[in-house]
């Protein structure tokens, strides 16, 4: 195949933005490369459609971690987009890109990371339906919805119930303040899901300098005298090489960008060396410092109806669709996180360090092969759940095989720190705390999970390891910093030892974010565009 100026192996949410800004100018051939396919699947736009995704090997790696102590020695599943646009196709939607202090601390670690550079570049990205003031932006190619309509009657009580355990409403998470509880923004856009790919990739599409290539799985990136000049793909049963004569940039996320910088010989020297793979860069923390984020619901039957009546029984169903299909309204036009918010469990804290989902629906029922959204259980349900923020225990990712088309062995260690067990334990009090305010008990007829019988620390503890899981943000482990002894990256995301070679998407994060971590992988994107170029010159 032809050349390229830039080679970008994903096409997440960093990717997307990638490809968009290297060939805007129209100066440069780029071309990305993506293990999966197209993204123009009915539930993929869809706004809860999602749950449709959450198995479907189609479009989705369908990670397996391995089994957990800090879960009850769980194996937990591990959802990543293999689809054009990512995880930004398969994900809830939410838009929130974390408090203010995470990145003082990123700028402290990388600088031109702090708070004000990312905030500028975040204001360029969106063009935000609320308006544009001090904080969101207005203009960008992001379409943000304010989420402010369609909203199902118990997001008030919920909200007036967080008001009344202590907890003020937000009226923007990405505002002034992050703490409080409110409404969740949304990369949603008439009524379809504003992924990535269709936010960025597919209008960059467009152009002549612009190649995508899907079904295309990148095996190894090609080093030549400490340069990355290209890399090796199977695509349609044949290898292939392609060549870069500029940068190789990997933007896989979490689990893909440091599995193939060890396939590619950096990373733990020993653990190549056993796998009988080359090392050219010994660096034990590829894959290293994996953070994420973990949660659970507690669910309560209602006095009300919820989104279970609604879509549970075949004729609330079809009442859902025709709303969808005739005006972009109704359940199906939204996530299912329709409000939440942010609190700490110590007021001593700086910070909040627990994020909450409201979720005014039920799903105690499994459903083989998929997250049963779209069919709930038969009684009126409502979930809060929580996922905690910053969490200290670390896990990793690594080879398990030499094989490039295996899977890497996932680690996620969580709840390995009494850290995080404690304020896990503090957090889940708060949901009932919210759940027994006047707002809220009047509406409620029992608590189903974990069930009123749960009221030990202990028990508490044991429910929460044997029942939390992994909220779908791994990040970290291609971390960027200005210490080589403990990042992958510099600060310019570029990869220490190799010439010509980046890691751009969430794994470049030098530390997690509080909240959902898809607007924090656009931003790595688009700043590591800007990087790209400048040092192109």
């Amino acid at each position: 195949m032809e050349d390229s100026d830039y080679i970008i192996v994903g096409a997440g949410s960093a990717g997307c933005v990638l490809a968009d800004r290297l060939s805007a100018s129209g100066k440069h051939k780029v071309t990305v490369i993506e293990a999966g396919g197209s993204d123009r699947r009915f539930y993929v736009h869809l706004p809860l459609g999602y749950g449709k995704l959450f198995y479907d090997p189609a479009v989705n790696w369908m990670y397996k971690a391995e089994p957990d102590a800090g879960l009850a020695g769980n194996a937990d599943h591990w959802p990543r987009g293999r689809i054009l646009g990512g995880s930004s196709s398969i994900n809830a939607m939410v838009w929130i890109r974390g408090h203010r202090a995470d990145y003082e601390d990123w700028g402290q670690a990388a600088p031109g990371w702090g708070w004000d550079d990312c905030l500028s570049a975040y204001r360029e990205i969106e063009h935000n339906e609320a308006g544009a003031d001090a904080w969101r932006g207005q203009g960008g190619p992001l379409f943000i919805s304010a989420n402010r309509q369609g909203l199902h009657p118990l997001v008030q009580d919920y909200i007036a119930a967080c008001g009344e355990a202590g907890l003020p409403e937000t009226r923007d998470f990405n505002g002034a303040s992050q703490e409080g509880a409110g409404v969740y923004q949304m990369t949603i856009k008439g009524a379809r899901r504003n992924s990535a790919a269709r936010a960025f990739l597919r209008p960059a599409m467009k152009r002549p300098n612009l190649r995508v290539l899907t079904q295309a799985q990148v095996t190894r990136v090609l080093i030549e005298d400490g340069r990355a000049v290209g890399v090796e793909l199977r695509r349609g049963g044949q290898t292939q090489v392609l060549r870069a004569k500029g940068e190789v940039i990997l933007s896989g996320g979490a689990v893909n960008s440091p599995q193939l910088l060890q396939l590619s010989g950096i990373g733990p020297g020993a653990l190549l060396q056993g796998l009988g793979l080359p090392v050219l860069v010994d660096n034990p923390n590829v894959g290293a410092h994996l953070s994420d984020h973990q949660g659970i619901n507690y669910t309560w039957s209602m006095r009300v109806p919820t989104y279970n009546d609604v879509l549970r029984p075949w004729w609330g169903k079809a009442w859902a669709a025709l709303q969808y299909l005739m005006g972009g309204r109704g359940p199906l036009a939204k996530s299912i996180n329709h409000a939440g918010g942010f609190f700490r469990t110590d007021p001593a804290l700086d910070r909040p360090n627990m994020q909450l989902y409201m979720q005014a629906f039920s799903t105690l029922i499994p459903r083989n092969g998929e997250r049963p959204i779209l069919s709930p259980d038969p009684w009126s349900g409502l979930s809060l759940g929580l996922s905690n923020c910053r969490p200290t225990s670390r896990g990793e990712i690594r080879l398990a095989s030499a094989d490039p088309l295996a899977h890497p062995k996932i680690t996620a260690n969580a709840f390995a720190t009494e850290h995080d067990v404690t304020e896990m334990l503090a957090a889940v009090k708060m949901l009932r705390h919210i759940a027994a305010q006047p707002a809220m008990v009047r509406l409620i007829r029992e608590e189903l999970r974990p069930g009123p019988q749960i009221t030990s620390d202990a028990d508490l503890i044991a429910d929460f390891r044997a029942r939390s899981g992994t909220v779908y943000h791994p990040s970290c482990t291609c971390r960027m910093g200005s210490d080589p002894a403990t990042s992958v990256l510099d600060a310019r995301l570029r990869v220490r030892g190799v010439a010509g070679l980046r890691v751009i998407d969430a794994s470049s994060f030098p530390n997690i974010i509080a909240g959902n971590t898809n607007a924090p992988a656009i931003l790595t994107g688009w700043k590591g565009a800007a990087f790209v170029l400048a040092d192109s010159r």
